[in-house]
């Protein structure tokens, strides 16, 4: 088996997604607005508005995701993690010339700089959390580029470029290096997906291991305005440079709520322990009203596109790495107990997080780095939208409802 194994599963999934999600209401919603817009108050800034963009779209009630015009289905398919990152960046699909010159910059620029590694080494010696050695890695990135401050879009772009390439071999020198292993240059033979893999493990992957992890990235790539692209945009917002905004994005994305969960389905898997202990767990869970991990979106309302795409992928990596059948049988009794209980009375279905981690732990991966992969990937879309945003730019400053006292007497501390 191969590519063309992994791209039918890829079909098959989008065929039954596209069948059972089909929107009877017309296309998604893809239209200019009329600025101010008038939203309603809620926390977290949950559906208000801060930006027009072409990048991407999330619609949430019927569960599409589009990368400027292009279902993830598609692209999943029949694309590549370059070509994603090209198309994001520069607002089209390349033809060959332009792919070639594109991934020409990936492979000048993946090799990194030789001051990085006593920086990592520290953190990783101190036991840091592999997020902290990815912001720590970045930084060292900034004080090392000395256009770091010019922030003119053309340089900012070679930016993007540069830390496009250098996330995933910042990610590999962190698991290496936290393993104790000899750190392992880049192969410009390999893809960005293969390359990836190479430097965590040591060793090519077969070309369906890589094409999945390809797949992996790109579905990764971008997702509207989460908390980690908004926290890039806002550091972005007043000027500062890309390497600090993509920290501010490393950062939020740490978070269990965010980039972090599905480290923690691992851990809910591992918990349950077998398919038939499924419902006595899921009864516990809403007794002590836990959240679990790997379900439920602010945005999604429907079965998470990703996740369809994830599922039946794992099937291929069990081959790899039987010890995960048991997690994943598990997995899919939790999906549809959850999907029959929760899906029903409140919407909730599995997300990107559900299915994603046990890949990665078929793939040979330490659970800890599975954040730093995903920002690996996320870097196209957070830095896509800073340099859509950053053309015309203006400082992200929203308000606060102010609930505290007003007019309160001071005295004077000898008197308190």
């Amino acid at each position: 088996m191969g590519k063309k194994e992994v791209n039918a599963a890829i079909k098959k999934a989008a065929d039954e997604a596209i069948q059972e999600i089909k929107n009877e209401t017309g296309a998604p919603l893809a239209s200019t607005l009329e600025w101010p817009i008038t939203a309603s108050l809620n926390k977290g800034l949950d559906g208000a508005i801060a930006c027009e963009t072409k990048i991407g779209y999330v619609d949430g009630a019927n569960g599409h995701l589009v990368f400027r015009g292009y279902d993830v289905f598609d692209l999943a398919e029949l694309s590549s993690f370059e070509e994603v990152s090209y198309l994001l960046l520069f607002g089209k699909l390349p033809n060959k010339s332009e792919l070639k010159e594109f991934n020409d910059k990936l492979i000048a620029y993946r090799k990194l700089p030789e001051e990085i590694d006593d920086a990592l080494l520290l953190t990783t010696i101190k036991k840091t959390h592999p997020m902290i050695s990815l912001y720590v890695g970045i930084a060292m990135l900034a004080a090392l580029n000395e256009k770091t401050e010019d922030i003119s879009i053309e340089n900012q772009t070679e930016i993007a470029e540069k830390l496009i390439a250098r996330l995933p071999a910042l990610v590999a020198m962190i698991a290496r290096l936290r393993q104790g292993k000899p750190l392992v240059d880049p192969d410009p033979s390999l893809s960005h997906a293969g390359n990836l893999l190479y430097m965590m493990t040591g060793e090519k992957p077969d070309e369906e291991t890589e094409r999945i992890m390809d797949v992996a990235l790109i579905l990764h790539a971008d997702h509207g305005m989460n908390a980690s692209t908004f926290a890039t945009m806002v550091t972005n917002s007043t000027l500062s440079d890309m390497y600090s905004s993509v920290v501010a994005g490393i950062t939020s994305l740490k978070g269990k709520l965010h980039g972090g969960a599905n480290e923690r389905v691992l851990y809910d898997l591992e918990e349950i322990g077998s398919p038939d202990k499924v419902d006595e767990w899921f009864k516990k869970v809403r007794e002590e009203k836990r959240k679990v991990m790997g379900f439920g979106h602010r945005v999604y309302k429907a079965y998470d596109p990703r996740a369809r795409i994830f599922g039946p992928l794992v099937k291929f990596m069990i081959a790899k790495d039987p010890g995960i059948e048991p997690l994943y049988n598990t997995a899919v009794k939790l999906d549809t107990v959850i999907c029959d209980v929760l899906g029903k009375e409140k919407k909730i279905f599995p997300n990107v997080d559900f299915y994603s981690g046990l890949i990665y732990r078929a793939m040979g991966i330490e659970t800890a780095m599975f954040t730093p992969i995903f920002a690996a990937s996320r870097i196209s879309g957070w830095t896509a939208r800073v340099l859509e945003y950053l053309k015309e730019n203006r400082i992200f400053r929203p308000r606060a409802v102010y609930t505290g006292p007003v007019d309160v007497p001071y005295v004077p501390i000898d008197k308190r």
